[in-house]
């Protein structure tokens, strides 16, 4: 999106939420923000006095200040106005159903959605919607989860693992499944979601009090200091008038922050909402921004999940690959063939590693075995091996190494010592050793090589890591894997740590370290056995294709149920914990600038030394006072899409962050308010004030 495209929507969205802006000025509603509070409490003050001794400048200050007020409860407006079109999506998903409820005796019951309980067994057919949130208890069925994921693509639900929790309102498209109802009606996956999207059960955030309790303190010093202000002018022979005390007071005051803070924190939640993320509070979000400690499950995160073969290695030596042995073509063919009714991720990758050394005519006359009478032999546990007999008496095997060497032996065969070795050598790496053999008519079977498996590291891991340590973040690999493979796929992936072998006792127990020792832990799962270490966790994240339990343990989902997200949540919630603080000091830096405006305009008649003070130029008294209010009023307009966008994150220290926000939003904002205060006066001295 361009930069004036983006302007012409903000534009829009101001107009469109002007109405809503305009509902807040309602006191109930501003005294939230104790400074924009202040703001309300002297435009009423200016417009009482304009009422009663009416001006240009009185009136000029009054509207400008109400403007203020305004702005400020636009960009509130703006933000929460992102997420109604969700909410709309998702109140439209939230459909009025009925549940087909079984009883105690085993017969079924027609009832409303919303007559049903925690633990009721609901039955769901093709083509109806799920009347509440629960787990599949029997069954397995393709549902359709749209509505609030966006993903068209449908997934699978089934009991009896990690991936049985539904969510009311998503649509069963195939088969049929019985759900256990895990909450009430009204406490929905998709009510918290309206809700939160909307942001009108937004709880401010410990941060954001605290915040406001600094921008609250320094509001009310500002407040006495204008006060003891008029008994000095009175008794110096220059009273100053309410309008310009009122003026002065907006303009000491962090307007700025104090009319964006909400927005901020809105935006900030809303940001993750886009990412397909839910965050139950807005604690969650912040905490994510100070993570020291990243642990993440290697199945499915850093890695593919599924084993691939990533080389085929031959024999050498008698009875192998070189003289008088099987070449390296024979190897590929074997392998090819071994895989072809292997339908696991792992035979899939064999067959393509090995066509892309086959040739073509090759590849088509061993497609056609299976008509040919071929007859392929399936994997089972009990031998660990599967591949093909062939009509012409040829008998392919794939397996373990142990169940591939015992079919060999048993035969007649000999198994050279070289296979031996890379089986070791694979296995010693961490990965699985397949090895692959034959057995001709009229020959002793023959093993020809062996076929290096292993989990893939999935690509650019390495450079995420890299970047998560520039910002602090120590990352940690969870595997129930041996220390041997762990080992291997820590050193491949580029990660700080590892946990090998790991239990859910063993995830607490590294979590509760990791906090004793000052620092925020995040991690994702997805099961019942996750469920405590993500309650224990600072940031928790539940794939929404997990359990109920784990999701209600988590204070974040993850409706996408991808375990790398959780990098992005932490560079999300960085972001807005830079943004905040960059808009803080933009606006203090603000308050500063603005201080050679208004003091020297107020006192410049009775201490004419002020005038060096003066380094504006600014034309007249009034001139300069209503100059500053409507730069105070215009800024916060200005700043509105950066709070909405958030300041840009890159990963580097804290110190480099540091000196850049100081640099860009710190020297800036003295700087921003002497050019725009400046160019208002050249405007606002011609007006008969």
């Amino acid at each position: 999106m361009t930069r004036s495209t983006s302007l012409t929507l903000l534009a829009r969205q101001l107009v469109a939420t002007f109405p809503e802006a305009v509902r807040k000025l309602d006191p109930r509603h501003v005294w939230r923000s104790p400074v924009v509070f202040v703001v309300w409490v002297g435009s009423l003050v200016t417009t009482v006095v304009a009422v009663l001794d009416p001006s240009w400048f009185a009136w000029s200050i009054t509207l400008w200040l109400w403007a203020t007020v305004l702005f400020a409860n636009m960009a509130e407006a703006v933000a929460e106005g992102r997420g109604k079109a969700q909410a709309a999506t998702l109140r439209a998903a939230r459909t009025t159903t009925t549940a087909r409820r079984r009883t105690p005796d085993g017969s079924l019951e027609t009832v409303a959605a919303s007559d049903l309980t925690v633990g009721d067994l609901v039955i769901v057919r093709p083509g109806e919607v799920i009347p509440g949130d629960g787990d599949v208890v029997e069954g397995m069925a393709t549902v359709d989860e749209s509505a609030i994921t966006g993903e068209s693509a449908p997934v699978i639900r089934e009991s009896g693992g990690d991936r049985c929790a539904v969510t009311g309102g998503t649509t069963v498209l195939s088969d049929g499944i019985t759900v256990r109802i895990t909450t009430r009606p009204g406490e929905t996956f998709i009510d918290r979601m309206i809700a939160l999207v909307e942001g009108a059960a937004r709880q401010k955030t410990p941060n954001e009090i605290a915040l406001t309790i600094l921008l609250t303190t320094l509001t009310i010093i500002f407040v006495l200091a204008v006060m003891a202000i008029q008994p000095l002018a009175v008794y110096s022979g220059h009273e100053q008038s309410v309008v310009v005390l009122v003026a002065l007071l907006v303009c000491l005051i962090p307007t700025t922050i104090g009319a964006l803070l909400s927005a901020i924190g809105i935006a900030g939640m809303d940001r993750l909402v886009q990412h397909n993320v839910l965050a139950m509070s807005g604690r969650a979000v912040e905490a994510a921004g100070d993570v020291s400690t990243l642990l993440l499950d290697k199945t499915g995160t850093i890695t593919f999940g599924n084993r691939r073969a990533t080389e085929l290695l031959e024999a050498l030596g008698p009875g192998g690959a070189g003289p008088g042995g099987a070449g390296r073509d024979e190897l590929l063919e074997a392998a090819y063939l071994s895989s072809l009714a292997d339908e696991t991720p792992e035979g899939r990758s064999i067959v393509e590693l090995a066509a892309d050394g086959l040739p073509d005519a090759t590849r088509r006359r061993f497609d056609g075995v299976r008509r040919d009478g071929a007859t392929f032999v399936e994997f089972t546990a009990q031998t660990r091996m599967s591949g093909v007999d062939l009509c012409d008496g040829t008998a392919v095997r794939k397996g373990a190494s142990d169940a591939v060497c015992a079919w060999v032996s048993r035969q007649g065969g000999q198994v050279p010592p070289e296979v031996l070795t890379v089986v070791e050598t694979i296995a010693r790496a961490g990965g699985t050793p397949l090895v692959v053999a034959t057995r001709r008519p009229g020959q002793s079977p023959r093993a020809l090589g062996v076929v290096h498996l292993k989990d893939v590291v999935k690509p650019g891991m390495k450079e995420r890591f890299d970047q998560l340590r520039a910002m602090g973040i120590r990352t940690v690999m969870i595997t129930g894997d041996n220390p041997l493979t762990a080992t291997s796929i820590a050193a491949e992936a580029g990660v700080d740590d590892f946990l090998a072998e790991a239990t859910p006792e063993d995830k607490m127990a590294l979590i509760k370290k990791e906090q004793e020792g000052g620092r925020l832990v995040a991690m994702t799962g997805d099961g019942t056995n996750d469920a405590p270490a993500l309650a224990q966790s600072d940031v928790g994240v539940a794939m929404n294709t997990g359990t109920s339990a784990a999701k209600e343990a988590a204070n974040m989902v993850d409706l996408d149920s991808d375990p790398t997200k959780l990098i992005d949540i932490v560079s999300i919630g960085k972001q807005l914990l830079i943004t905040r603080g960059a808009l803080t000091t933009f606006s203090i830096a603000n308050d500063i600038a603005k201080y050679f405006a208004i003091i020297p305009a107020m006192f410049v008649v009775l201490f004419p030394g002020l005038e060096a003070l003066n380094v504006m130029g600014l034309a007249t008294p009034k001139s300069a006072m209503l100059s500053a209010v409507i730069f105070n009023a215009l800024i916060i307009i200005a700043l509105i899409p950066l709070s909405l966008r958030g300041v840009r994150y890159r990963p580097s220290g804290s110190t480099a962050l540091l000196r850049r926000n100081l640099l860009l939003y710190g020297v800036g904002g003295v700087i921003a308010p002497f050019i725009g205060i400046k160019l208002i006066d050249l405007v606002v001295s011609h007006l008969p004030l």
